[in-house]
Parts: structure tokens; sequence; C-alpha cells
């Protein structure tokens, strides 16, 4: 017989090794088996890993093993996500060069990984600074400059003035750099952009096929790429109120219904009629100043206090030449957005209503309920934004909204104004070109020079890569590749007279937009090879978090449209299915506030009661520390819980166990030490059962099989069939609370069969080899060790997933959820004729219920036959 205990200290190393010197996760791309592409958005090596990023890498092992044993060829490659911000940073506070700090956090963490078991490629594996990668970017950057996806122009940008880089609209945060936390400012710049709106209707009309994605990333890419149906209008100024030279005001908007109820006109800052206001009036000055010292994000600009100043110009209503209104430069209408101007009607939109009210412009009610009296109806606070009936709208009156639209385009577009109509039906799009320079050292240099005689020319592709310089100062602000003359001035590749590199470096989206083309031929002489491109790809299963949602997924499938263009493979779509995964959360632990606080780690806490409340106390001082919320583990905030420091208590089998069985996998998960330890205690009672069996039964004949070592094989096909298809689905708690029924129906019954007959044993090796293969995706370390238990000489993660018996899956079962305290916590599979005494008996036995009681018993029970089951706690 076996150990009583099984140690994952030494369960877990010895398989790891044993599955790397089998190469049995390479992946060879002249395998004759179907094809499955794996992959979970690779990580920042920021210096450690936290069990928070583990969950979205043990989702995908589980996808990557379980359909291994189906028969797939599977590719699950890892690699880094390695320029950025955070490394010149560093290199800045401890002297050290970026690709120092980067490739050491690389090799720690690529052992942290290593730790859990993961079923990884690790012959693929890349960082995108590695000079091999970025040279094979800066060939796309070409191949997009020559397709005429590339081009370059002056832009309003968000200016960080502490880490001195252009900021995405994104990564704008209530005014200030999402990294340094400094005000951010604009600028205009010369910038180089990859031209993403040529893609606008197809990017579009698209996600309607990608029916593998949640329809809520859907719908957030529908709502980002914005597509509008408007009127492109022009006003004609007011002679006596208008600059010298202006003679009207242009706008785009897609509610030309309500241009009776328009009460003012808003410009940008840097809209051509705002800076010749500003130019004879130094109060517009300043504030235009102001303007521009704020972000651009357009959520900043949303919940920013609306501001404005009246210009003293004034437009003509197109259809009353006795009517003007104001024209007003106001912070909430940005340039590159529509023609930067804008027509204010109050009674439509909150924004609109907020500005009239704040600066006393008049309010117009234009749409109103339809069962509402006109007499009456009034807008004071709320704008009204339904649908319903004009009113106040002269020859509007009485028509939908709908009706008014095609009313006022058709009117307005058979008048002229300067001999052109006043008014053109557009189609319009709320996506602009991806800006993609950064003023930063490390990124990926953008391969061109600027020649004063031949312009900007690209950089001969057989001078390619161009490599960073790695003697670098960090001393002084700013980009350094400004300052290094031997690496920044160069001759032009055109005419051979001195010219100068472009110091810019490209924005680390570009790193991960094209990443999972790379390994389907990582060490290619090419970006891709396009035969193997469009075998792998798209990506079967694609697992991340919810924040890409929009820029990283866009930017992506833009890049595959590119690249597809420029000739590396042949697909627009990159990811077939996409799954974005809760995270894992963990109390706060601080002492002191404000500018005293420190916060702990959870290994610095131990927990007493007192008083008849929970208390964390920091056992280095005995101070206590006060319990916050449950946050996102963030370094920050020290709730950071590293895979070495689980698998040296109790495995990564346990750690990956409990991550995904606590609740559903597209839902935050709350780690706790109660959670991991009941996971590990499931660990050994699997370990036991299949120990306690070791030299009493063997491979044999089951068909005749009675009693119960019948029930024992219905209990595991039945489960079997179950867990099989929860896998596919990504339910994985559900697959882990299926084989915790299973293995508390199997534990009685293989008791009794393990010493019975030849036929008793055959079963009960059959039932056991079958647990072992369900809970290999999850557990693979635990599967393997009992798997050897059980006699066999192939390890299991190279076994095929095992065929359930049709005949013993006829269901006379049926699955109860459970709830405590109104909170669907799980679930149960009893027979359908079950008593309730039996039901409730096995719903106290349940690990989640016994985890959420905390050892109280349950005030009340509620069983509704085959319906539901309710714990008053």
């Amino acid at each position: 017989m076996t150990t009583e205990r099984y140690n994952p200290r030494e369960a877990e190393p010895k398989w790891q090794n044993a599955w790397a010197e089998a190469k049995l996760f390479e992946t060879g791309d002249d395998d004759p088996r179907p094809k499955y592409y794996v992959l979970e958005m690779f990580p920042y090596p920021s210096g450690r890993i936290h069990i928070g990023h583990t969950r979205n890498y043990t989702m995908g092992d589980v996808v990557a093993r379980h359909k291994r044993a189906l028969g797939y060829n599977v590719l699950h490659p890892m690699g880094w996500d390695a320029f950025g911000m955070p490394a010149e940073n560093a290199a800045m506070q401890n002297r050290v060069h970026p690709g120092e700090w980067t490739y050491a956090n690389i090799a720690t963490m690529r052992e942290q990984l290593k730790l859990m078991g993961l079923s990884i490629d690790w012959s693929r594996e890349f960082a995108t600074c590695d000079v091999d990668y970025y040279h094979q970017q800066q060939s796309l950057f070409l191949d997009f400059y020559e397709k005429d996806l590339v081009y370059r122009k002056q832009s309003k940008v968000n200016w960080d003035p502490v880490d001195m880089t252009v900021l995405a609209n994104e990564q704008v945060i209530d005014g200030r750099g999402w990294r340094s936390g400094a005000p951010v400012e604009q600028r205009d710049l010369t910038q180089w952009f990859f031209r993403i709106t040529r893609f606008n209707q197809d990017l579009l009309e698209s996600l309607d096929e990608l029916d593998g994605w949640p329809e809520k990333v859907r719908t957030m890419q529908r709502n980002w790429i914005g597509r509008s149906h408007g009127l492109q209008l022009r006003w004609a100024l007011d002679a006596d109120t208008a600059p010298a030279g202006e003679t009207e005001l242009e706008v785009y908007t897609t509610r030309p219904d309500t241009i009776f109820g328009a009460s003012f006109m808003a410009i940008a800052a840097d809209h051509p009629l705002a800076i010749k206001a500003a130019q004879s009036n130094p109060e517009i000055a300043a504030f235009c100043d102001e303007c521009k010292r704020a972000g651009t994000s357009l959520a900043a600009l949303e919940t920013a206090e609306k501001k404005g100043i009246d210009t003293g110009i004034r437009v003509i209503h197109p259809f009353d030449s006795g009517w003007t209104l104001p024209v007003y430069v106001a912070n909430f209408v940005l340039m590159d957005y529509g023609t930067g101007a804008i027509f204010g009607c109050p009674s439509g939109d909150q924004r609109d209503l907020d500005f009239a009210n704040k600066y006393d412009l008049p309010v117009v009610p234009v749409v109103m309920p339809a069962d509402a009296d006109v007499a009456s109806f009034q807008i004071t606070e709320e704008a009204y934004i339904e649908d319903g009936v004009m009113i106040n709208s002269r020859f509007l009156d009485g028509m939908t909204p709908k009706q008014a639209f095609d009313a006022v385009a058709s009117k307005l577009e058979t008048e002229t104004l300067d001999g052109r109509p006043k008014a053109e039906r557009r189609v319009q799009f709320r996506l602009r070109d991806w800006g993609i320079s950064r003023q930063r050292y490390w990124g990926c240099p953008i391969p061109m020079i600027h020649c004063q005689d031949c312009g900007v020319v690209p950089v001969a592709r057989a001078d390619l890569p161009v490599k960073l310089p790695e003697n670098i100062d960090f001393e002084k602000p700013g980009n350094p590749l400004d300052r290094h003359s031997s690496w920044k001035h160069v001759d032009c590749p055109s005419c051979g007279r001195p010219a100068r590199r472009e110091t810019d470096t490209m924005d680390t989206f570009v790193d991960s937009s094209w990443y999972f083309a790379r390994f389907t031929a990582p060490r290619a002489a090419d970006p891709t090879v396009p035969e193997a491109a469009n075998a792998w790809l798209p990506v079967d299963q694609y697992i991340g978090g919810i924040e890409h949602a929009i820029l990283h997924l866009l930017y992506s499938r833009f890049f595959t449209r590119a690249m597809r263009e420029a000739g590396h493979l042949d697909l627009k779509e990159p990811f077939k299915g996409l799954f974005t995964q809760g995270m894992v959360v963990h109390e706060t632990y601080r002492t002191g506030n404000g500018a005293n606080a420190e916060w702990h780690a959870p290994s610095e806490i131990r927990f007493e009661e007192r008083g008849g409340r929970r208390c964390a106390i920091v056992a280095a001082t005995g101070e206590e520390a006060e319990i916050g919320s449950l946050e996102k583990m963030s370094k920050s905030k020290k709730n950071t819980i590293g895979p070495e420091d689980i698998t040296q208590s109790y495995g990564a089998d346990t750690a990956r166990w409990f991550m995904l069985s606590d609740s559903p996998p597209d839902r935050d998960v709350e780690w706790s030490d109660r959670g991991a330890e009941g996971a590990h205690r499931f660990v050994q009672r699997v370990w036991r059962i299949a120990s306690s069996v070791t030299g009493k039964v063997a491979a044999g004949d089951t068909s005749s099989a009675k009693g119960d070592a019948l029930a024992l094989r219905k209990a595991v096909h039945k489960a079997l069939k179950a867990v099989g298809d929860d896998f596919t689905r990504l339910a994985f708690n559900r697959a882990i609370a299926r084989v915790h029924e299973l293995v508390n129906e199997m534990a009685p019954l293989v008791d009794k069969t393990k010493d019975g007959s030849p036929t008793d044993r055959a079963a009960t090796h059959e039932a056991l080899s079958i647990l072992m293969q369900m809970i290999a995706p999850v557990m693979p370390h635990l599967a393997e060790e009992c798997w050897q238990a059980l006699g066999y000489d192939q390890m299991i993660a190279a076994t095929p997933w095992p065929t359930f018996n049709a005949d013993l899956v006829v269901d006379n079962s049926v699955t109860l959820p459970v709830q405590i305290n109104g909170k669907r916590r799980g679930e149960i599979v009893v027979s359908k004729d079950a008593e309730r005494d039996a039901v409730e008996a096995i719903v106290l036995e349940t690990d989640f219920v016994r985890h959420h009681l905390d050892g109280a018993s349950p005030k009340k029970i509620i069983v509704v036959p085959n319906r539901i089951v309710n714990i008053v706690a």
C-alpha cells in the first residue's frame, strides 16, 4: 500500500520534470490531428506573478489539457509583453538598464508559472523586447507603410509631464496619467498613425460573426467604433460678429430633428473660430489655454464640470434668418471628434442642459411623450431623451423624431448657403486612427529616417532591425533616444546626406496586437510563415480580462486585416472564441491613515477573536490593522499571494482546484485560507481513496457488474458525460462540483467493491481511472500520482479522454441548485426519488455548504422536490 498522505512537494516537481523530459507539450506543425489553439493574454513582466494571474493561466491550461485528451494537436504558448514605462521608471530609480530589469523579472515569473504545472509549449517562448521580435514588428511597420496603412500628421495628444510621453485617452484617468498620476496636458505633436479607420465598416459588421465572444464585449466594441447616421449642417455666421474671413460654422449632428430647440453653439478650444476669437480677447485666450491643459479622455470630459465662454460670435438659424445663437468655446468639445463644433439642444441632451442652466441659456422642449400635455410639458433639471412627438418645432410639430429627421434633412439638402447645400446626410464613425508614437526609450523603434532633402523615408529592409542602443542615460527627464547622438544621427538611405532617426518608439499596444500570430512560427525569418499562421489561426479560445475588451481586441483585429493586406496571413479575425475571466480578490490590511497609511501583506497578518469580532493583527508589531474590502490583488495594497506561497503549503493542485471551484469563471473569486484548506482536504481524500486500492484492483471485464459495482459504474459514467460537457462550456466550477458529488457517492462504494469479486475489483479500477482522468485537467500532478498508484505506466497527460457508456447514463437523477440565505452557492445531484432526509444529508456534506456555514448549524433547510434547496443560516 502507498503512503497514507499525499505529498505535493515531492509529487509536483517530479511530474513537472517528467512532462518536460518527455516534451509532452511541445507542439508540432505537421501533426495530423485537428488543431486547437488556446491562448491567455500574455503578462507584463512587472516582477512577480500573484495567484490572481494564475487563475487566468489555469483556465487556459484546463482547456489545453482537456483538448489534448480529446485528440487535438494543441498549441498553448507563453510569452511576455515586455516593453513599457515601468521598466524605464525602474531604470531611473534603481540605476539598472530596462532590459536587465525586464529579463530578471521574466526569469522569476517563468519559474513561478512552472510551479503551477501549466502545460505550456515553452519552446515557443519570446518577449516583445527580444530584438528578433521587434525586428519583425519593424518589418510589419514598413509593410503597412507601403500599403498606406501608416502615416504621419500633427495631432492633439495627451502629454504626461512626468513620464514625458504621449498617453492614449484611456490612459488618462480623472485628468491624470495612469502611471505617474500627474495632471495631463494637451499638446500638438507630429505623430505616427495606423489607419485603422480604413476598416471601420468591416470591423463593425464582422462583430456579428463572432458568436464565440461574450455579447457584452461585442457591444462595447460596437459602441467604440460608433457608427452613426447624421447630418453635416452648415450654419451661416452673423457677419456683424464674425472674425475676418469667416462665414460659416459646420457641425455634425445625429439629432437634426431637435434643431428648433437649439440655444447655443459650442466649439473646441482649438477650433479655427476659437483661435481667431482668442487673438483679440485675453479672457477667451486664457480659457482656451485652460482647456488645453486638460486631458482628452472622453470619460473625463463626460464627468468634468461643463465650462464655456461666449466668443461674441453668433450664427444664424438655418430656418429663420432673424434668429441668432451665441457661439461658446466649451471644454467638452474636442476638435478630433466630428467637426469640433456642436449645436446645443438643452431639452434633449443632459450635458447641453447642464451647460444651458449654468449660463442661463434658453431651454425649449422639442420632444415630449406622446401622451403628455404640450401646454404643461417642461424641461428643468432632467433632459428628455426618449422617443415621442415633436413640439415647439414649427413645421415639424406632431411628427416622430425619425420623421422630423428626414423632414429637416430633405429641406436643408435643397437649400443653399454660398452656392452649396446647407446640409448633407453623412455616416460617421466614432473610431479614430490609432496614434502609436511614444516618446520613450523602452519600446520598438519606429524604422523611419528624417532627411532635410528627401523628407521622411523608411529604413532599408537590409538595415533592419533598428536596435535600441545599450548605453543609455536616464539621468535627465524625457526620451533618452533624443540625446543619443551616435544612434540618432545616420545617413539618409535615399541620398546619403546626414539625417536623423525617428526617436519615437511604438505604443506597447502594437507589441500585443500580433503576438498570437508570431507564436505560430516564433523563429521564422519573416513575421509569419503564412502556411503556419493560416493553419493555426484563428485562436480557438482566447482568455483574458474584460479591461482589454476594447483597445487590445480592436487593435488585434486591425492587425490581422493589415497583415492580410501585406500577405502574412489569410484571415481577418484573430480570435474565434473569447472568454473574459473574473479576478481573484482578497481583503486588504492597513494601519495608519493618510500620508502615514501602511499596507500589509496577508503573510504579515494573524487573526484573533476580540470581543466577538475578527481582528487582523500585524504579526511583527502586534498592532491591529483595519480590514478593508475585497479588492483585486495589487502590489500597491500588498493584498497579493504568490503561487509559491500556496505550493509550499498546499501544492499547486490545491490552488488550481480552489481557484476554479468557488465561483463561475467569469466572476470574481475570493481567495481565503479556509477555501484553500478545504481544497487541500479534498486532494488528500482523493489520494486516500486511490491509494487504498493499490494492489487490490486491476483492469478487467465490467460488463456483468451488478449491485454496488453497477452503481459505481453508473455514477462515474454519468459524471464523465456531465464533466466533459462542463469543460467544453468552460463551466469549471460546475465540473468541480460534480466531481465532489461523485467522490461523495463513490467513497462508500469503493470500500465495498475493492475487496469483492474480480468484476467488482475491475469496476473499482475503471471508476477510479475515469475519476483521475476527469480531475487531470485541473489537478494534473495528483492525477498522475494516483494514475501510477492504479498501475499504469503511461502518463495520464498522454492518455485519451475516456468515453462514457451510453447505457449507464440513463438519467434517474436531478441537479438541484443550493441557495444559502437567498444566494446561489452551488448545486448537488440526487436521485429523482430521493427522500427529503437524504437530500438534507447530502447538502450538509458538500464542501461549499460547509464552507459557507463555517461550522454553524443551519436554522432551516427547505427542500422543494426536484427543484431547489434553500438553507437559512
